[in-house]
């Protein structure tokens, strides 16, 4: 029975091109070696040691970054205690208008009065303007590393000026230390990304990035393991070097240096789209849906991965929709402007975040601290 099911799974008709057995990848030319699904397996035990890292790294290079630049942690709110309410607050964080009737009458309050209760308890538990700092330092530092090293090797590679190089002699392409470097490593950091969404600072559009994460993480296990690296690496990189300006507009909204914010989130905005919205359709999406199909031929696994690549060009689709948006009121507004994902909840009589009681002129209002969803937390990272 294991066996049959193993042999459904790994079907040479779904996952290789006609004509073309598993017996043929198990013997490579001498010196090299092809693609095996279970490098895909160190990846795992990785992406712990890349969560690591990352505490490491906010710990030791972004706080002492974030005190130099003077983002305090801040004192949230706190709501008053109430048992009652807390304990509809942890089955509920948003009651209905029917829950709140029935509050109301149970302790004599004004329904308004309950509703700032449960904003001023969501908000309690909101991370800190120097939590999202370090959360987008190491997104940042990240991204940038593993997009210089990814572009470092692509640079020499023919099928970077020449596509349909990804797709000569495939599947018999063996696997370079560069591209097992570069899998090995966004795998373990998507990993790692996709557990610590359940921990991170908690977004409106966070189905939305959970299927993101997944079908990136589905698409370069996908790609590694029917051994379409070389394309595999021009969707990586493709996708990076946008998302390096998105954290360094973060940084620079939580530091406060705005026309910075402003300038960084427009540069993102090109990026994005001449990167998701011009050579990732028009350059990788065309190579594998046509370059591979007048070259190889298509078969069944070839239609899952068009089919991954189209539901990633759909959310870039999305996105560049809400980030125009932003972009647009940071040109002709002067500021990046807040829109309706955004961490802090606020109302116009409330103040989230209070710095220190000593210095009561820099406390920060809701107008301050949260600009845009987008520059606030998570935001498609790929």
């Amino acid at each position: 029975m294991t066996s049959s099911i193993s042999d459904w799974i790994w079907s040479e008709r779904f996952w290789l091109p006609e004509n073309v057995t598993w017996a043929d990848l198990e013997r490579p030319p001498t010196g090299a070696e092809y693609p095996r699904i279970r490098h895909i397996l160190y990846a795992l035990p990785l992406a712990v040691v890349v969560f690591l890292l990352r505490l490491l790294f906010e710990r030791l290079v972004a706080k002492p970054c974030a005190h130099i630049l003077q983002i305090q942690v801040g004192v949230p709110r706190q709501a008053q205690p109430n048992a009652v309410l807390e304990k509809v607050f942890q089955s509920k964080m948003c009651p209905d208008t029917r829950q709140l009737e029935g509050l109301s009458k149970q302790l004599d309050w004004d329904e308004r009065k309950i509703q700032r209760w449960f904003r001023v308890r969501r908000n309690q538990d909101r991370p800190s303007m120097q939590k999202k700092f370090c959360e987008s330092m190491w997104r940042f530092t990240f991204y940038l590393g593993i997009f210089i090293y990814g572009i470092r090797h692509l640079w020499v590679s023919p099928w970077m000026w020449d596509t349909r190089q990804c797709w000569y002699n495939y599947p018999f392409q063996p696997l370079s230390p560069g591209q097992f470097n570069h899998y090995a490593a966004e795998l373990a950091f998507y990993w790692a990304l996709m557990f610590s969404q359940f921990i991170d600072i908690k977004r409106k559009d966070f189905i939305m990035m959970l299927v993101h994460h997944l079908a990136t993480i589905f698409l370069i296990t996908f790609s590694y393991a029917n051994n379409m690296l070389r394309v595999g690496t021009l969707v990586m990189c493709v996708h990076d070097a946008s998302d390096i300006f998105l954290e360094a507009a973060k940084l620079a909204n939580y530091a406060k240096y705005q026309r910075l914010c402003d300038g960084l989130f427009v540069v993102f905005s090109i990026s994005f789209f001449f990167t998701r919205l011009v050579i990732y359709p028009f350059w990788v999406v065309y190579s594998v849906l046509v370059e591979s199909w007048e070259i190889v031929g298509p078969y069944q696994a070839w239609w899952l991965l068009n089919g991954l690549l189209l539901v990633l060009q759909t959310l870039h689709v999305i996105w560049f929709y809400l980030i125009a948006r932003i972009a647009i009121k940071a040109i002709f507004k002067g500021k990046v402007a807040k829109d309706d994902r955004s961490d802090i909840e606020s109302s116009s009589d409330e103040e989230i975040y209070s710095s220190s009681s000593k210095n009561p002129s820099q406390t920060l209002k809701p107008k301050d601290s949260s600009h845009t969803g987008n520059l606030n937390g998570e935001t498609h990272d790929h």
